[in-house]
């Protein structure tokens, strides 16, 4: 249990956490959708398609870990790959792409998949 004097230390505001949870999820729909699009541009089909989607998400997310997380959290010195600071957890930073944008892509990739195979 964290103490006065932590939260001193270390403030942690839910309005700050809730605010990057969702840039987060807006920038993995966006990424999702785009991702789409590159999969019917490509005529991917059944599990290619699912796992080029897979792939790409999880790119992006250490990607945005690199530019974003990485940066601040070695100034502070805090434990690698640590998004306690910043997000409601780990799980959530790392996993919350794979079924948040998953229907946009599938609906790009349909979509775009139809217009170039048509």
């Amino acid at each position: 249990m964290s103490t006065e004097k932590d939260y001193q230390i270390s403030p942690v505001v839910q309005e700050s956490i809730v605010h990057n949870s969702r840039t987060l999820f807006n920038f993995q729909s966006l990424t999702a959708s785009l991702f789409g699009v590159c999969a019917g541009i490509l005529g991917l089909e059944s599990y290619t398609g699912f796992l080029f989607y897979i792939i790409s998400t999880l790119l992006t997310c250490i990607l945005f870990y690199a530019l974003r997380i990485a940066p601040s959290s070695i100034a502070s010195g805090k434990a690698p790959f640590d998004t306690s600071r910043y997000f409601r957890g780990a799980f959530e930073f790392w996993t919350s792409g794979l079924s948040g944008g998953l229907a946009g892509f599938i609906l790009t990739w349909t979509l775009f998949y139809g217009l170039v195979r048509a």
